[in-house]
C-alpha cells in the first residue's frame, strides 16, 4: 500500500472511494464519557488520575446524543487511485491520461445506489437463509489451472496459441496420408511430441505445486459459531453469512465485517502482508451498535447489504440494518482474507465474500503479459523463411512437373516414379493421380521434407535460456539488497533480452530515487524559522521520555531539535508565539492515524514507542512532535492521550476527514482538555494557502510561505498546518452533515468530501514543517552511468517543482550547464504558447551549436532539461498538444514531470512508447507508480517502504535504484547479445540442413527422395545440435563485468540493435547457401562416380552439418567453460553414436551404411575439406571486418584479450555515437 505522501505533497487528482465513518459525539456525550482503553493491561500501568477530567461546555445539553462512530484509518489514495481506474480501464471507456478529472470518474460503489437486484444480502448468523436465494461461493479455493481429466485436453489448447504448432500439426498430419508420406508416420509426430512433452510437464509440475497449496489452504482451521458455541471448521466448509471468530496473530480464512473485537471501542490490529506486502498495522473497527452483544449468548441477528464481489481491495460500501437501525459499513469495517490479526486478543465478525469471491482472490489473476521486442521481431524473419521455404517447394514442385511432362513415357519403370510394381509375379499399378495432382501433392511432400525451415526448437530453447538466465540474475550478489534482506526477482521471463535495449527510464523520486525514509528537518511557526536542529551533545538525554508505570517510555526514534524552539515550548507557553507552537506540535501529534505500539527492550525499566503508520511522513512528524515533548502515547476509536511536556491529557476525536486527492488535505476534530472544540488540518501548501484566512496574519502568511520556498528548494517535502476553532453552531452544523452524508446511499465520497471542504475553511495558520527524504545509495553515480550509456532518465513525481528540481541537482539529473525550459501553464493557450516558444527556444541553442560546429569549433550539443507540472499535463495529454510535447521532450536531455498523478505517468510513457520505436522502462515503489510500471516495455519494482503493489505488478524487482546499472549495462547487455545470437543461429542451422536436402532433391527428379535417415531429420533439432545453442545462451559473455561497468557507452550496442537485425539475418542467410552448397557438393563430387549408396552419403552429410554447426557455434564463443567445451564436442561425439545405433538396426533403412563408408579414406577427407572450405571463408570475412571496421564491443574485447587494460584504460577510445534521436516506428 503506497505511503500517505500526498499529505504533503499531492498529485493533482481527483479521485477518493473510501467512505470513513468519523467518530463523533455530541459534547455532552464526549466530555462525560468514561476514559477507556483499547488494552486492559494499560490500565493498570498508566495513571489515569493525571488525565485532565473534562466537564460540560456551556450550551451543549442540548444536542442531540448518538453513539460514537469508529474512526477509519486512513488508506492510500495514491494506491486506491490506480487501484479502481485499473479496474474500470478494461472496460469500453478509454482510459484518459490528461484529463485532471479522470480519476474522479471512477468512484466506484459509493457513488451509486445498491438495489436489491444489484447487491448481496447477507443475514447474520443465518447462512441458510443467506444461500436461499443465491448460493453464493463456498470458501474453497482452487488456483490449480487443471484437473486430472482436463488437463490433457486444455494444456495442448493453451500450447496450439502458437501458430507455429498449430504449423507442425499440420505437417505431422499430412505426412499420414498415404499420397505424401514421406517420413515415417512415427518419426513426423516425435519433434512436435518432443516440445509438447516439454512443455506439459513444466505446466504439470507447476500446477501440481498450485493444488498442494491449494489443499493445505483449504484444510486450515477457523472458529465459526454453531448452534450457539464457536467450533472448528475446515475453511473450505465457511460458508457467507456464518458468524466467525478469529484469534491473535491468526489469518482471515475470508473476507468479513467485523462485529465485536476484544478492544472495548472495538478496534482490531491487522497485517496486510500477504495481501499488499505492507507490515505496518492497520486499524479496523466494529461498530457500536453490534460491540457489546455476546453471539455465544444472544446472537447477533441483521441483514448486511452490500456490494457484489469487486477487485477493489481499498473500497467497501454497504449497509447493516440491525436493532431497527440503518448503519453504513465502509472499508474500515472489513477485514479481507489473507489479513492477520495483531495486538488484538479476538475479532468476531460475519464472512461477506469467501472462496473466489474474496477480493485477494479476484486480484490473484497477476500483472499482463508482455512480450518480447527482440520476439516480436523475429516474426518478421519467420514471415521471411516461410516465404523462402514456399519458394523452394515451388521450384521443386515446378521443376518436377516439367520432369514428369518430359517423361511421361517412362513413368512405367521409372526408378522414381514407377507407375507398375514388378516385383511380384502379378504386375499391379501404383497409385498415380495425373500430372496436376502430382504436382500438388509433390509441393505439400516438399513442405513435410522441409519443414524444420521453420525451427520448432527455438520456441522451447528460447524458453530455457531465459530460465537460465534469470537464474543467475537472481543469484547475483550485486542485486543483492542488504538492508530489506531482499533478492533481485524475476518475475517475468518473456523479456530478459529487453533490458539490454532500453532507450528511456522514468522513474518515480520518492522511495525509488530516494529512501522513503523521512526525517524532520525543520519547522516555520508563526512566520518563523526554526531550522537549528543540532545532535543531542554528551551528557544530554537521549530525547523525550516519559514515565508510566514505573517504566520509561521513549520514542523509538529520534530526532534532531532546535534547541530555541525547544525553549519556547517549555518557557513561553503565554506568549503568542508559544501558543501557535502549542497547537503546531499538537496538531503533528494528533492530526494522523498513527497507532502508538509499546515494545520491550534489553533494559526492562526502559520500553519503545514504536509508531506504526501507513505513511513515512506522518511517522516522522509524530516522531518530531514526541521529540518536542507532544509524545502521542495512545489512539483508540474515540480518543487519543498525547503527553505534553510532562502533562498527560485526553483529546476526544469528534471527526476525521482523511486525506484526498480532490482536496490535498486531512484534518480532525478534537476535543481538548479546555472543552474547546478545534480543527487540525495540514496539507500541500497550494490547498491550504487557499483556506487559510488572510486576514488573521499576513505578515506571517508571506514568511512562511518563503520559509515553504527556502525548504523546497533544499529538497525538502514540505507541508502546511493551520486550525481553526468551533463553536456549539457550528459543530451541530458539521455533526447533521456528517451524519446525513456518511449514511448516504449516492455519492457518499463527494457528501464527505463537501462537509470537509466547509469545515477546513478560514483557518488560522500555525506553520508549516520541511522534511527531509535521503537518496538512495547510489543514485547519483548510477544516474550518470546510465546517461553515458545513452539512456534518457525521465523523473516523474507528485512533488513541488522546486523539491523535484533541488533533487534533480542532488543525484546529477540536473547539471549547470543544462538550459532550463519551464511549462507551469493554467490553460490550454497559455500552455500551447509555451510549448511553442520552447520549441523556437530549443531550435535556436540547436543553431547556436551547429554554427560553434561550422567555425571550426567542435560543435558541442547544449544540453535542455525540460520541467512541467501536471497541471500543464491535464491540458498537453489526450490532445492535439500531445505532439508538440514529444517533439519539445525528445530533444530535452532530461524531462522532470511534477505534480503528476498516477495516470498522468502512464501518460507520459505512452507519449514515448506509442510515437517511437524505443523501449521504455518505468521504475517505482508505490501503488502509484503501477499504471506506468504496466505501460512501458519493462516495469520494475523498488522493494521499499510503500508495500508490494508496484513489485506485484512488474516484471522484474529490486531492492535499490542503484542496482540498475549492473541490471541493464551487464545483465541486459549480456543476455540481449546472447538471445540475438542464439535466434540467428537457430535459423542458419536448421536452413543449412534444409538446403542440404533441397539440392539432393534436384538431382533425384524432383521425387523428395532423402539420403539422410528420417531418424536423424527427427533428431537434428533435438539431440544433434540442440544442446550447444541453449548452453551458449546461458553461459557466454562477449565482455566481462567490470569492462561493462567501466564504459557505460558499451551499453548502446543494444540500442543500436546490432546483434540482430536485418542486415545480420541476410548475411547469415548468405552465409548458410554457401555452406549448404559446400557440405552438399564436396561429397557429391567426391563419391559421383563410385557406388556408394543414398545411406551411407547421406551418414557423411549428416556427420558433416553436424560437425560444421558446431564448429560455427564454437567459432563465435566468447567465454569458454568446461560445460560448453562438454556440450559443443559432446554434441559431436552423441551424433557419430546415434548414427551409428541406427545403421546398426536391421528394420531400418541405410543398414551397416557407416560402416561401409568410413572405413575409407576418402570419407574422412571429405569431412575435413566441408570444414575448411565451408569455415574458411567466413573466418576470413568476421576477421576483416574487425580489423577495418570494428565495432565498440570487438575493440573492448580486444583489449580484455590481449591483457592490456592499463594502456586501454589511458587511451581515449571513439565509440561509436549514441543514437540521440528517437527511433521511428516500425512496428
Amino acid at each position: 500500500m503506497a505511503s500517505e505522501r500526498p499529505l504533503l505533497i499531492p498529485s493533482p487528482q481527483t479521485l477518493n472511494t473510501q467512505n470513513r465513518h468519523i467518530a463523533m459525539s455530541t459534547f455532552a456525550d464526549l466530555i462525560k464519557s468514561t476514559p477507556r482503553n483499547p488494552d486492559p493491561s494499560t490500565s493498570s500501568r498508566m495513571d489515569r488520575s493525571d488525565l485532565v477530567e473534562n466537564s460540560s461546555h456551556e450550551g451543549v445539553s442540548a444536542l442531540k446524543s448518538s453513539s460514537v462512530r469508529s474512526i477509519s484509518s486512513i488508506q492510500s489514495k495514491e494506491s486506491v487511485t490506480f487501484t479502481v481506474d485499473s479496474f474500470r480501464g478494461s472496460g469500453s471507456k478509454p482510459v484518459r491520461y490528461g484529463s485532471g478529472r479522470t480519476e474522479s470518474e471512477g468512484f466506484g460503489s459509493s457513488q451509486k445506489e445498491i438495489s436489491d437486484e444489484d447487491a448481496r444480502l447477507v443475514y447474520i448468523n443465518d447462512p441458510l437463509r443467506t444461500n436461499e436465494r443465491f448460493e453464493f461461493a463456498g470458501n474453497s479455493i482452487r488456483t490449480g489451472k487443471y484437473s486430472v481429466l482436463t488437463f490433457l485436453p486444455r494444456n495442448l489448447f493453451e500450447q496450439f496459441h502458437r501458430v507455429a504448432y498449430i504449423y507442425f500439426l499440420v505437417i505431422a498430419i499430412l505426412n499420414q496420408l498415404p499420397q505424401l508420406a514421406v517420413f515415417g508416420r512415427g518419426a513426423s509426430i516425435l519433434p512436435l511430441a518432443f516440445v509438447l512433452l516439454v512443455t506439459a510437464v513444466k505446466d504439470a509440475y507447476e500446477d501440481w505445486r498450485r493444488h498442494r497449496s491449494d489443499r493445505i489452504e483449504n484444510n486450515r482451521l477457523a472458529s465459526v459459531l454453531v448452534n450457539g458455541q464457536f467450533q472448528t471448521k475446515r475453511w473450505a466448509d465457511i460458508r457467507v453469512g456464518e458468524t466467525l471468530m478469529v484469534s491473535a496473530n491468526e489469518t482471515l480464512p475470508c473476507d468479513m465485517v467485523l462485529l465485536s473485537t476484544s478492544d472495548q471501542t472495538g478496534v482490531a490490529y491487522v497485517q496486510t502482508l500477504n495481501l499488499d506486502g505492507e507490515s505496518n498495522l492497520k486499524t479496523r473497527y466494529a461498530k457500536q451498535e453490534t460491540l457489546s452483544k455476546m453471539p455465544e449468548k444472544e446472537g447477533i441477528n441483521g441483514l448486511i447489504k452490500c456490494e457484489r464481489p469487486n477487485r477493489n481491495i481499498y473500497g467497501f460500501h454497504a449497509n447493516m440494518e440491525i436493532d431497527g437501525k440503518r448503519l453504513s459499513l465502509g472499508p474500515s469495517n472489513i477485514i479481507l482474507r489473507g489479513c492477520e490479526l495483531k495486538n488484538t486478543a479476538w475479532a468476531v465478525g460475519v464472512a461477506v465474500y469467501a472462496g473466489r469471491e474474496t477480493k485477494v482472490m479476484l486480484n490473484s489473476s497477476g500483472a499482463p503479459s508482455k512480450r518480447s521486442r527482440l520476439e516480436t521481431r523475429m516474426n518478421r524473419e519467420i514471415i521471411l523463411l516461410s516465404f523462402f521455404l514456399i519458394t523452394l517447394c515451388s521450384i521443386v514442385s515446378i521443376f518436377a512437373g516439367i520432369w514428369l511432362r518430359h517423361h511421361r513415357d517412362e513413368l512405367d519403370t521409372s526408378p522414381y516414379y514407377r507407375r507398375k510394381d514388378y516385383s511380384e509375379g502379378n504386375i499391379e499399378n501404383y497409385n498415380y493421380y495425373g500430372w496436376g495432382w502430382e504436382i500438388f501433392f509433390t509441393f505439400l511432400m516438399s513442405v513435410i521434407v522441409f519443414q524444420i525451415m521453420i525451427p520448432i526448437s527455438l520456441y522451447i530453447s528460447m524458453e530455457l535460456v531465459r530460465l537460465g538466465q534469470a537464474y543467475f540474475m537472481i543469484r547475483d550478489t550485486t542485486l543483492y539488497d542488504e538492508t530489506t534482506n531482499s533478492r533481485f526477482q524475476c518475475r517475468a521471463l518473456n523479456i530478459n533480452e529487453d533490458l539490454g535495449q532500453i532507450k528511456y527510464i522514468f522513474s518515480d523520486k520518492t522511495g525509488t530515487l530516494t529512501e522513503n525514509k523521512m526525517e524532520f528537518r525543520c519547522a516555520s511557526i508563526w512566520g518563523v524559522d526554526y531550522s537549528g536542529a543540532r545532535n543531542l551533545m554528551p551528557g544530554e538525554q537521549d530525547g523525550y521520555s516519559v514515565k508510566v508505570d514505573g517504566k520509561i517510555w521513549r520514542p523509538k526514534m529520534t530526532v534532531k531539535a532546535d534547541p530555541e524552539l525547544q525553549w519556547l515550548l517549555r518557557n513561553g507557553q503565554k506568549t503568542e508565539e508559544g501558543k501557535r507552537a502549542y497547537d503546531f506540535f499538537l496538531a503533528l501529534a494528533a492530526c494522523n492515524t498513527i497507532v502508538p505500539l509499546v515494545t520491550e527492550t534489553s533494559d526492562p525499566a526502559v520500553r519503545l514507542v514504536d509508531y506504526q503508520g501507513e505513511s513515512p511522513d506522518e511517522q516522522a512528524l509524530v516522531y518530531a512532535a514526541a521529540t518536542y515533548g507532544f509524545m502521542l502515547l495512545e489512539r483508540t476509536s474515540g480518543h487519543i492521550i498525547i503527553d505534553v511536556n510532562g502533562e498527560r491529557q485526553r483529546f476526544n476525536v469528534l471527526g476525521l476527514h482523511e486525506f484526498d486527492s480532490d482536496r490535498k488535505r486531512m484534518s480532525v476534530i478534537v476535543g481538548c482538555p479546555d472543552n474547546m472544540v478545534k480543527v487540525f488540518v495540514k496539507g500541500a501548501d497550494t490547498s491550504m494557502f487557499g483556506v487559510i484566512d488572510r486576514s488573521l496574519g499576513l505578515e506571517v502568511i508571506r514568511s512562511t510561505e518563503s520559509h515553504l520556498h527556502a525548504y523546497s528548494s533544499l529538497g525538502l517535502r514540505t507541508l502546511v498546518v493551520g486550525m481553526r476553532e468551533l463553536n456549539v453552531s457550528e459543530f451541530e452544523q458539521w455533526q447533521s452533515a456528517y451524519e446525513k452524508a456518511s449514511t448516504s446511499l449516492m455519492g457518499r465520497a463527494s457528501l464527505l468530501r463537501a462537509v470537509a471542504g466547509k469545515v477546513e475553511n478560514n483557518l488560522c495558520i500555525l506553520g508549516a514543517s520541511g522534511i527531509e527524504d535521503k537518496l538512495q545509495q547510489g543514485v547519483p553515480e548510477a544516474i550518470e552511468s546510465l546517461k553515458q550509456a545513452g539512456i534518457k532518465v525521465w523523473v516523474l513525481t507528485g512533488d513541488k517543482q522546486e523539491t523535484a528540481i533541488s533533487i534533480g541537482y542532488s543525484c546529477k539529473l540536473l547539471t549547470s550547464r543544462m538550459t532550463q525550459i519551464i511549462i507551469n501553464s493554467t490553460s490550454k493557450e497559455s500552455c500551447r504558447k509555451s510549448l511553442e516558444d520552447a520549441k523556437a527556444m530549443s531550435k535556436h541553442l540547436l543553431g547556436i551549436s551547429t554554427q560553434n560546429g561550422g567555425s571550426g569549433v567542435l560543435p558541442t550539443k547544449v544540453p535542455l532539461a525540460l520541467i512541467i507540472d501536471g497541471t500543464s499535463l491535464v491540458y498537453v495529454l489526450d490532445s492535439e498538444l500531445e505532439d508538440e510535447l514529444f517533439q519539445l521532450a525528445t530533444k530535452c536531455s532530461v524531462v522532470l514531470c511534477c505534480r503528476v498523478a498516477p495516470l498522468q505517468k502512464a501518460g507520459i510513457v505512452a507519449l514515448i512508447k506509442n510515437r517511437t520505436d524505443d523501449m521504455t522502462l518505468a521504475i517505482g515503489d508505490g501503488a502509484n507508480d503501477v499504471s506506468m510500471i504496466q505501460m512501458a516495455d519493462v516495469g520494475i519494482g523498488i522493494s521499499g517502504q510503500e508495500g508490494r503493489q508496484a513489485v506485484m505488478a512488474s516484471d522484474f524487482a529490486m531492492g535499490q535504484f542503484r542496482f540498475l546499472v549492473p541490471l541493464l549495462l551487464v545483465h541486459g547487455h549480456w543476455n540481449y547479445q546472447r538471445m540475438g545470437y542464439m535466434i540467428l543461429y537457430n535459423f542458419y542451422r536448421n536452413a543449412v540442413f534444409v538446403l542440404i536436402l533441397f539440392w539432393y532433391v534436384l538431382y533425384t527428379a524432383f521425387s523428395l527422395t532423402t539420403a539422410i535417415t528420417e531418424w536423424s531429420s527427427v533428431l537434428y533439432s533435438i539431440i544433434y545440435t540442440s544442446l550447444p545453442t541453449i548452453i551458449v545462451g546461458i553461459l557466454d559473455k562477449d565482455l566481462s563485468r567490470r569492462t561493462l561497468l567501466k564504459y557505460p557507452q558499451l551499453y548502446a550496442a543494444g540500442q543500436r540493435r546490432e546483434c540482430y537485425n536485418l542486415k545480420l539475418f541476410w548475411l547469415t542467410m548468405t552465409d548458410t547457401v554457401f555452406q549448404s552448397v559446400v557440405v552438399f557438393f564436396v561429397p557429391f563430387l567426391a563419391y559421383r562416380q563410385s557406388t556408394v549408396d543414398g545411406s551411407s552419403i547421406g551418414d557423411l552429410w549428416t556427420l558433416a552439418v553436424v560437425i560444421l554447426v558446431n564448429i560455427h557455434l564454437a567459432m563465435d564463443v566468447i567465454h569458454w567453460t568446461w560445460v560448453t567445451h562438454v556440450v559443443i564436442w559432446g554434441s559431436i561425439l552423441a551424433t557419430f553414436i546415434c548414427v551409428i545405433i541406427i545403421d546398426v538396426i536391421p528394420t531400418l533403412p541405410g543398414y551397416w551404411a557407416i560402416f561401409d563408408i568410413a572405413k575409407t579414406g576418402l570419407f574422412w577427407l571429405c569431412l575435413l575439406a566441408i570444414l575448411v572450405a565451408a569455415v574458411v571463408p567466413r573466418f576470413v570475412v568476421k576477421v576483416s571486418s574487425q580489423y577495418f571496421s570494428p565495432s565498440d564491443v570487438q575493440i573492448a574485447r580486444e583489449a580484455e584479450k590481449f591483457g592490456i587494460p592499463q594502456e586501454f584504460e589511458r587511451t581515449e577510445v571513439e565509440m561509436n555515437p549514441i543514437l540521440d534521436h528517437p527511433r521511428e516506428m516500425t512496428r
